[in-house]
């Protein structure tokens, strides 16, 4: 069997994908191509003829497309903190949630061994099928119709990935905007815990110069941290010291 055979027998399967993208392929092969995994082109006698190439491309257009709509939508964010967001939104844990979502693992042609051993749930199959099929549509519709389907499934993605960025690295943040401006860093105190001792619910404060600056109550000291050191950032005007 080769690739037109395939693409020909998994025609309707391929039009419901299509659908579920929101995307209409004007050459199917080229759809068929981004979820044949190198296993099952092996087994079926067309190597070469997988999803591999499509998912390098793939992969850039990924980088572009977010990475241009970040820079348009958070023009304040530095270089850093837009890096550490594209990162955060192409990675292979979101790419495989984003595949999951539109169910491709289902459309995916898999070897018999890789079949088995539950390859159409593996995050790192899911998200290099899902670049390949960006690949695809680039290949097939050119940069616009790439742009308009990767932020269709992104976009709405962008604000909850920010905040989760912020929250994440933003015990470091206020720190060296501290020790830049006046050569001090803050410390935290937990002000009290509650709950039974398998669901502690902390709050902590963020001291600086003897002031609490603000406060975070999470299921972890660690977590409350970051989330008082969050709430600091999200408000800069509260650090009158």
């Amino acid at each position: 069997m080769d690739l037109d055979s395939l693409t020909q027998r998994n025609k309707r399967e391929l039009t419901s994908f299509e659908q579920v993208l929101g995307y209409r392929f004007t050459d199917l092969r080229l759809l068929q191509r981004a979820l044949v995994h190198a296993s099952s082109a092996f087994e079926q006698g067309f190597a070469g003829q997988d999803y591999e190439t499509l998912e390098f491309l793939g992969d850039a257009v990924l980088d572009l497309v977010v990475g241009a709509a970040l820079y348009q939508r958070f023009p304040a964010m530095r270089e850093g903190e837009l890096t550490k967001l594209r990162a955060a939104l192409v990675n292979e844990t979101h790419l495989a949630s984003m595949a999951r979502a539109v169910d491709l693992g289902r459309f995916l042609s898999l070897g018999k061994g890789e079949d088995a051993s539950n390859g159409r749930h593996k995050s790192s199959i899911l998200a290099c099928a899902y670049e390949a099929v960006v690949g695809a549509v680039f290949e097939d519709g050119g940069y616009d119709m790439a742009q308009d389907f990767v932020l269709r499934f992104f976009a709405p993605t962008f604000a909850a990935r920010q905040e989760e960025l912020l929250i994440a690295d933003a015990k470091s943040r206020l720190q060296e905007i501290l020790q830049e401006k006046y050569n001090e860093a803050p410390s935290y105190r937990l002000e009290k815990e509650d709950g039974p001792s398998h669901q502690k619910v902390f709050t902590v404060a963020v001291i600086f110069r003897e002031q609490v600056l603000a406060m975070g109550t999470a299921g972890s000291k660690k977590e409350a941290e970051q989330r008082a050191a969050a709430a600091v950032l999200a408000d800069y005007k509260t650090m009158v010291v």
